[in-house]
């Protein structure tokens, strides 16, 4: 943990929830239809047999993130796909050590590809993500009146509970009909 509190591996978690539930098979939020799946992992794993599983990942964050920047790309604020520079290279720092602990990640990445709900709130719960605290922020969450958004109330903090809201933004949305969860930038 750190740049201000957040947990990497968890914030990889998240990303890779939203990743998968988004996919065309599920929400059709993003044009990728299985990375995240066992599909996925049987047209990839051959080119990179160890880290095959992060190969997926970096696709589906890059396709999500295009996508989101489409649909909803608010000036000055932070997406699940947009952190402020010294969070994302924070994360990117991290990546070396999760290609390295390859094996460690396996039972996630196995979790993850047997997702088949559409339901984030439901994923996210069933994989200890969310917590009571993570819901009732939740409950304050709306659309925009356009329907492309899901502002969060406070402005972005580098912290946990942030960017957990920023994942569980999504779930305001429906399949078919993506909804960018978004905070401020403090300027």
């Amino acid at each position: 943990m750190s740049e201000g509190g957040i947990d990497f591996d968890r914030l990889l978690k998240l990303r890779l929830v939203v990743g998968r539930v988004g996919e065309m098979d599920l929400a059709k939020w993003w044009n990728t239809r299985g990375q995240l799946s066992r599909l996925g992992t049987a047209a990839v794993r051959r080119g990179f047999p160890r880290t095959h599983y992060f190969a997926q990942a970096r696709s589906v964050f890059t396709v999500a993130g295009f996508r989101c920047r489409e649909v909803f790309d608010p000036p000055q604020c932070a997406t699940l796909w947009q952190f402020p520079e010294a969070v994302e290279e924070e994360f990117e720092n991290h990546w070396e050590g999760w290609l390295d602990q390859a094996d460690h990640w396996k039972p996630f990445f196995l979790e993850l590809e047997a997702v088949k709900e559409t339901n984030l709130k439901a994923v996210l719960q069933s994989l200890d993500l969310i917590t009571d605290e993570d819901f009732e922020s939740f409950s304050r969450l709306r659309r925009s009146a356009e329907g492309r958004a899901v502002p969060l109330p406070t402005p972005f903090v580098a912290t946990n509970q942030c960017v957990t809201s920023l994942a569980l933004g999504f779930a305001r949305g429906e399949p078919g009909a993506l909804a960018v969860p978004y905070a401020r930038l403090n300027a």
